[in-house]
């Protein structure tokens, strides 16, 4: 069982923390003492480059009882997954709009890093640009295994069945509703808090995920600093044979350590793992006509070297008051420059009538055109525009600045909807002049 402080958690996105889960384990005045007085070897983990800015550096001080680099070489991770990584050039892409029904849960033990399914991806981590996309599902925790990405973050997205993430830096609880982001290089552990779980990853291997500017909307609004939990020192003082497995370059490793590696007593910086209730997302919306753009709906935002052209978004699309008037509600019928891929937690999404399933998944890549079905077209149109709540529902986006391409698996195996394409054929003409 770790050691643990009484605090679970501490509050504020990007804030220097400071955490012990022993007394005098934190040095005071400095980061490095020549002698730690409880006999910890320091370990500086950096998330930037050193000469970063002082608002986008990242970097954490850790304080444990023996350093990483205590292991045995790294081998070939032994298991073949499905995890794949950029660049994802396995098959052509097509410009199809596709959608897939959720994944099927395994029928023999399968843990977190055993379940992790790629649908596809773009960019490449070794350039530290792009993102992989990928659905885990597991119905075992990890035991004496642990994991950390050398490739990206890793933003976590229960759909069914909690999850408790044993980091470096503390423990995460997190449930369907609440989303978790691993940062690049931190070890962690998955213990399931049901018999089965399933949910959605976007492996970001760009620049850290961070809170989107507000423009015009002010200081108030989306996302809130204070909501975004990061867990206190937590550490596992054990001895042992410890398998670590490392995700290097899109592919997998492995190797064995003699101690736990969360064995952190102590630790001080702005690079940790942090959690998020997205029921804590304060929506805005438009309360006279027309849609704002879904930028609205941005949690978390990854830039690129281009100025307002993301690297990813992460969006929402929670529980919320529609109150237009003189106004065609869904989302509109659309082609984008940026690359949609979306996911549904729970509920309804409101521009489908049906086959977009919790658990499933679309794909709305560069141009191609995409909208509400021809129900949903229809009952929209002729709706009595009044105040109308959308109470049950949690879908998301990941938005990225480069098209999205499929995995073989994605497009090969029976979860995709071969049929998506039919639910905008019954869209009529309603032009009433005489076609040519």
């Amino acid at each position: 069982m770790p050691h643990r402080a009484k605090l679970i958690y501490q509050s504020g996105f990007g804030n220097e923390f400071a955490t012990e889960a022993h007394a005098g384990a934190l040095p005071v005045g400095q980061n490095s003492p020549q002698r730690h007085p409880l006999g910890l070897y320091t370990e500086q983990v950096s998330g930037s480059a050193f000469s970063a800015p002082r608002g986008l550096n990242r970097r954490t001080w850790m304080y444990r009882i023996r350093p990483s680099v205590v292991h045995e070489p790294y081998e070939p991770f032994p298991e073949e997954t499905l995890l794949r990584s950029g660049p994802f050039d396995e098959v052509p892409t097509p410009p199809n709009q596709m959608r897939w029904n959720p994944l099927p849960f395994p029928t023999v033990p399968t843990d977190f890093v055993e379940g992790m399914v790629t649908l596809g991806g773009n960019g490449d981590p070794a350039a530290q640009d792009g993102v992989g996309i990928h659905i885990y599902v597991a119905n075992a925790s990890m035991t004496d295994r642990y994991f950390y990405n050398a490739d990206g973050e890793m933003l976590i997205l229960p759909q069914q069945g909690g999850l408790r993430i044993a980091t470096e830096c503390g423990i995460l609880v997190v449930d369907p509703g609440k989303l978790a982001v691993i940062p690049r290089g931190i070890k962690f552990h998955v213990e399931l808090l049901d018999s089965r779980a399933r949910g959605y990853i976007c492996e970001n291997y760009g620049q850290p995920f961070r809170l989107p500017d507000l423009g015009p909307i002010g200081a108030n609004g989306l996302a809130n600093p204070r909501d975004f939990l990061t867990p206190v020192a937590a550490f596992d003082d054990a001895e042992g044979d410890f398998e670590v497995v490392s995700k290097f370059l899109g592919r997998l490793w492995t190797s064995h350590y003699n101690h736990s590696p969360l064995d952190v007593v102590a630790w001080h910086g702005n690079y940790a793992p942090y959690v998020y209730d997205m029921a804590r997302f304060n929506t805005i919306n438009t309360v006279s006509f027309d849609h704002p753009d879904p930028s609205i709906f941005t949690v978390l935002t990854s830039p690129s070297h281009v100025h307002g052209t993301p690297n990813v978004d992460f969006a929402i699309f929670p529980p919320r008051w529609l109150v237009a008037e003189h106004t065609f509600r869904p989302p509109w019928f659309h082609r984008n420059m940026m690359n949609e891929f979306m996911g549904l937690i729970h509920g309804e999404y409101d521009a489908k009538a049906e086959g977009f399933l919790p658990g499933g998944a679309s794909l709305h890549n560069c141009m191609s055109g995409h909208g509400p079905d021809a129900e949903t077209f229809e009952r929209a149109t002729s709706a009595d525009l009044k105040p109308h709540s959308i109470a049950d529902t949690l879908a998301f986006m990941f938005e990225t600045r480069m098209a999205v391409r499929p995995t073989r698996y994605a497009l090969e195996e029976k979860i995709l909807q071969h049929e998506y394409y039919e639910c905008w054929q019954g869209l009529k003409r309603h032009y009433p002049g005489r076609a040519s």
